[in-house]
This record gives structure tokens, sequence and C-alpha cells, in this order.
């Protein structure tokens, strides 16, 4: 379900003191940094743990309790100031889950400079975790498999959500996709009857 109005709970942001700013600068510095910094984190101690400490336990806490931080802040502060996109679970009074997908009215309240950011690090980390996916199968790190999934399932849900929130939350993206790949294939088609 798409809401376009923030009836109940209104964003953070809204009534933001920075609407002078230009559109370069960032708006939300603490929110950016935190965007990034959890994500980075998890990233970073999976990579150095062997290096740092020997131990497996501390190490799968560390980054299971960052990516859970990192869960948290992009899905209740940090999509709501950068872009002004929320998505949430609801149950209505009937007992049924909804999903609904919500995006701020006016879209001219967020900087192109926290857009950046905030799209950079929800695309580009889960990518990470993939990678990592792999190559813990391929090197038989078993016991690290399970820390890698987390990490993959926990960004890759807050990248499909607010990938939702921000195509339209009853849109689907198979057809998104299926028409933006037609559109792309009968650009490059018109492209070679036009050419000599």
């Amino acid at each position: 379900m798409l809401r376009q109005d923030s009836q109940n709970t209104p964003l953070f942001g809204e009534d933001d003191d920075n609407a002078s700013l230009p559109k370069s600068k960032i708006r939300h510095p603490v929110a950016s940094f935190f965007h990034l910094f959890f994500r980075a984190s998890a990233i970073l101690v999976y990579l150095l743990c062997d290096m740092l400490s020997g131990r497996f336990i501390a190490s799968m806490v560390t980054i299971i309790l960052l990516l859970s931080c990192d869960f948290w802040t992009v899905k209740n502060v940090s999509g709501r100031l950068l872009v002004g996109l929320r998505w949430w679970n609801q149950v209505d009074e009937d007992g049924k889950s909804h999903w609904v997908f919500e995006s701020r009215k006016t879209a001219d309240d967020s900087s192109s400079a926290d857009s950046r950011i905030f799209w950079l690090g929800l695309v580009v980390c889960p990518l990470f975790w993939v990678v990592f996916v792999f190559s813990t199968i391929v090197s038989f790190r078993i016991k690290w498999l399970a820390v890698v999934f987390m990490g993959l399932v926990l960004q890759w849900a807050n990248l499909y959500g607010y990938v939702r929130c921000k195509v339209g939350g009853k849109s689907n993206l198979r057809t998104m996709a299926k028409n933006y790949l037609t559109l792309q294939i009968f650009k490059q088609a018109m492209e070679k009857t036009e050419r000599p």
C-alpha cells in the first residue's frame, strides 16, 4: 500500500530550518554519517576480524550488532531525513498484515547530496555482502555463512523497502524492469536504423 500523505505520524525533518541551504550541501550530516558508519563498520569488522581477534563468537556478535543498528538507523531515521521515504508493516483490526510504503509529498525538501549518500550506501553495501556469501562458500568458511547471510538479508530488506517506496508501493518491480529494458532495446534499435 502506498501512502503519499503522513496523516498519523509526520516524517522527520518536514519542518526543517535548513530549507535555505543549497541543494548541494548536506542538510543532515549526522544522519548521513550514521547511515554509512554502521554499514561500513560491519563490513570492516568482517574483513579484519581474523587479524584483530581470533574469537569467532565476539566477531559474530559485533557484526550482528552493527548490522542491527544499521537496519534500525536506515529504516527509522536516515530514510526519512535524507530522502523522505519510509516503510513498515501494519496489522489492521482484522489481523491482516499490510506493508506500507510512503514518500514525502514534496521531494524538494531533500538535498541532492543527502540523496546521493543515501542511495549509494543503500546499493553498494549489499553488493559487498553478496560477494562475502560467495567467498565464504568458495573458501569453505561455513561457520561465517550465517553471519554473511544475515548481513545480506538485513541490507537487502532495506534496499527492497526503499526501492518500493521510491517507485510506488503498488508497482510491480519486475514489470518496471521489463518496461525499462524494452524501452532501452527500442532506443538502440531506433539509433541503428537512423544511422546510414
